[in-house]
C-alpha cells in the first residue's frame, strides 16, 4: 500500500509505543503469551487478524518495515486519520 509523501512525512517517526497505542485504539489487544522483545496483538472482531510488533522503546522503524508492518494491520490513509496517526 501506498502512502502520499505528506502522510509518509508524518508517519515516518512513529515509534513503537505509539503503534501499539494506535492498535488498541482500533480494537487490538496484546497477547499476554508474548515474549518481552516481542508484542503480538489480536483484533477482537476478526479472530485471524494479528500483528506481531517487534518492541524497541522509543525507537523509530525503517521506511521499510513500517510499510510492512502499515500492510499487516491493513489501514488505510483514512484508519491513520481517525486514529490520529496524520492530521
Amino acid at each position: 500500500m501506498a502512502f502520499p509523501k505528506h502522510v509518509w512525512d508524518q508517519i515516518k517517526a512513529i515509534t513503537a509505543d505509539e503503534l501499539i497505542s494506535a492498535l488498541e485504539r482500533d480494537g487490538y489487544t496484546k497477547d499476554p503469551a508474548s515474549r518481552d522483545a516481542t508484542i503480538s496483538c489480536i483484533k477482537a472482531s476478526t479472530p485471524r487478524r494479528r500483528v506481531v510488533i517487534h518492541y524497541h522503546p522509543r525507537k523509530t522503524y525503517s521506511p521499510g518495515l513500517l510499510k510492512a508492518l502499515l500492510a499487516d494491520v491493513g489501514w488505510s490513509e483514512e484508519d491513520l486519520r481517525r486514529l490520529t496517526l496524520v492530521k
